[in-house]
């Protein structure tokens, strides 16, 4: 199976800032190709043995692995980390086609037709209609605060159709008004296979949509106290039976931080990723700084050795914002020079 030929441009040292394509298209026809001999009779015997079920543990560590490539800014290995990513939604597409469920085609057609039907300040009225745009939204001029309104909007409109029955469908005795189930909450909306900081922080803003929320994040900082005290007054007991209960008391606590971070314009999930990398580099220079192992030091030494991490790092991380400002200020003073000595350039010069 031979590699679509390169473009012009893949071969051009300028870096190429948007898509061929074509390119793209050829390549991805191969992918898709490569599945689906994969999983075909006289393919790889393990990829045929694979199920939704099997495989959906590695769907979330290949997520978690693009996060981190971009956390350390590492863009060659976050375009093989993408790529296997996309590998899962191939993966999972060629399993549902091998069942007779849907294929890679419906996969695409469905994702095209909602980035239309979302986009009408891009595409359209006309065309975001025709992809199956039920809202009246005005899409005229938008800005980023009325396009996020308005894709809210479109999306309800799709939730609506899809909830509503087919008008020709005949009413069953289970369908009566007595025996229908009761309205789906407006937290039905939030998937339970989320991570549960993400979750947590959907609620809230979904249970805010209600008016069931805090005022402001100062209103929080007493709730923090209360769940705190909570947790506590269960913690102290010491009695295993009690367990549940102290697991509840932690459970309102964190709940109570996302929705802190929520009203401070703060991701939870990112702030703890952040809070974990700080972990992570002050421990590790602990480790280096230890005069003996860490496990033979006392918790007083252990707690010096951790003051002087940190104090460590953060006198580097200054020097390097530092630095880097130099090096942004000597950059711009550098742009700066030519023009003043070379004077306006006229549109021939140019």
């Amino acid at each position: 199976m031979d590699l679509p030929p390169e473009s012009s441009s893949a071969k051009d040292p300028t870096p190429q800032t948007t898509t061929d394509p074509a390119r793209a298209a050829a390549l991805f026809e191969q992918s898709v190709a490569i599945m689906a001999r994969l999983r075909a009779p006289g393919g790889c015997p393990w990829d045929r043995e694979q199920s939704f079920d099997s495989i959906r543990k590695y769907t979330l560590e290949e997520a978690y692995e693009v996060f981190d490539a971009i956390e350390r800014r590492d863009f060659n290995n976050l375009s093989e980390e993408l790529g296997d990513l996309l590998l899962q939604v191939l993966f999972y597409s060629e399993m549902a086609a091998n069942e007779g469920h849907f294929t890679i085609a419906e996969v695409l057609d469905q994702l095209n037709r909602k980035l239309i039907r979302r986009h009408p300040h891009v595409f359209g009225d006309e065309a975001s209609r025709a992809a199956g745009n039920l809202a009246d939204v005005d899409a005229a001029g938008a800005d980023s605060a009325a396009v996020l309104r308005n894709w809210e909007e479109i999306k309800s409109a799709e939730k609506r159709a899809a909830e509503k029955p087919p008008a020709e469908a005949p009413l069953h005795a289970a369908d009566a008004p007595s025996a229908q189930k009761q309205p789906q909450s407006r937290l039905d909306g939030v998937l339970r296979a989320m991570p549960a900081l993400a979750e947590a922080s959907k609620l809230g803003a979904k249970a805010q949509k209600s008016g069931f929320d805090w005022p402001s994040w100062r209103e929080l900082l007493p709730k923090v106290a209360e769940e705190t005290a909570e947790l506590i007054a269960e913690a102290e007991s010491d009695d295993p039976a009690r367990k549940p209960a102290v697991e509840a008391e932690l459970g309102d606590l964190l709940f109570t931080v996302v929705n802190l971070g929520r009203h401070l314009g703060v991701d939870a999930e990112m702030a703890l990723r952040s809070c974990n990398l700080r972990f992570r580099r002050r421990f590790s220079e602990m480790e280096r700084a230890a005069p003996r192992p860490l496990e033979d030091l006392s918790p007083p030494e252990l707690e010096a050795l951790w003051e002087q991490a940190k104090k460590k790092l953060a006198n580097s991380a200054a020097l390097e914002l530092g630095g880097l400002a130099k090096d942004k200020s000597a950059q711009e003073e550098t742009r700066a020079r030519p023009a003043a000595q070379t004077g306006p350039q006229t549109g021939l010069q140019k």
